[in-house]
């Protein structure tokens, strides 16, 4: 029996596969999408923008480069003013996996303060350009009493309630110092909790950290004296010492997170939630923020 049809047939198969394979990593690469092929060594760079109103998209990048055995250290593009505490520790916590198996780099924008300067600190390296806003930790809750208003206008309240802090920090009654009390206790528990982050991912001592920690905003040059950012320097910076830190010789290759199909879309809506939050948490009171108040 005649084999060579098959062999040739075999071969062109193998050529046809080999000349896909190539043409979608060339795409994937020119797109600076990451593949799930180890070819070449990366880095990742992961981009945190705008106020932090969810950890979603941002974990599951994270936790895709840390799976991502071609990608060998990572960078955080920072350009936050902060935002929800839940989001802001959620998303530390996976910077802090991260950092347990890759270099993290953190690479600060124009503003990378409170909960953008928390997601920060368990990063190996932080680089900040001399005039970044930072710093800023600090926790913050505000409250509007429109009480007088709605008595003008004609208007009462009335609140049927379980216990008698069920309604702690309602518009429509005056705090109650017991109240103020409860609140304050909880600010000073995560303000604490922010302290330690920072002393545990600077390697500082928790009271050399305090005196840095009363919502004071620092450019990058002052945060560097303060122990607060290791180097002042751009993104190009930050990806150098990246690859440097993963053992890559030369030229990285960079590459971002594939956009997500309605991605746009989904920021759009996380933005207007996030727009709106903060507008009724100035008018009515909210949530804790790790927040700098622009």
């Amino acid at each position: 029996m005649n084999k060579r049809p098959f062999l040739v047939a075999a071969a062109v198969l193998g050529a046809v596969f080999v000349f896909f394979l190539a043409l979608v990593v060339t795409v994937v690469n020119w797109l600076g999408h990451s593949t799930p092929f180890p070819l070449g060594q990366k880095v990742g760079v992961i981009e945190i923008t705008g106020v932090i109103a969810s950890s979603r998209l941002t974990n599951e990048r994270i936790i895709r480069f840390k799976e991502d055995n071609a990608v060998k250290a990572v960078v955080l593009r920072i350009d936050s003013p902060g935002g929800g505490v839940g989001p802001s520790q959620e998303i530390y916590r996976e910077v802090q996996k991260l950092a347990a198996v890759k270099p993290v780099v953190v690479s600060m924008g124009a503003v990378a303060a409170s909960g953008g300067y928390y997601v920060a600190a368990p990063g190996q390296r932080i680089f900040a350009n001399p005039g970044t806003i930072t710093g800023s930790i600090g926790v913050i809750m505000e409250f509007t009493n429109v009480q007088e208003l709605l008595g003008k206008i004609g208007l009462s309240n009335e609140v049927v309630k379980s216990g008698q802090h069920k309604d702690i920090g309602s518009p429509v009654r005056p705090m109650s110092e017991q109240d103020r009390k409860i609140l304050q206790a909880m600010i000073d528990d995560v303000h604490l909790q922010f302290i330690s982050a920072v002393a545990e991912g600077r390697k500082m001592d928790l009271e050399a950290v305090r005196p840095l920690a009363d919502g004071r905003i620092f450019t990058g040059r002052q945060a560097m004296a303060a122990g607060l950012v290791d180097e002042t320097g751009n993104l190009q910076d930050a990806i150098d010492s990246a690859a440097k830190l993963g053992g890559i010789a030369g030229k990285p290759q960079v590459v971002y997170p594939p956009a997500e199909k309605y991605e746009f879309f989904d920021y759009f809506v996380e933005e207007s939630i996030s727009h709106l939050r903060r507008g009724l948490n100035e008018k009515s009171g909210g949530g804790m923020q790790f927040l700098w108040a622009e």
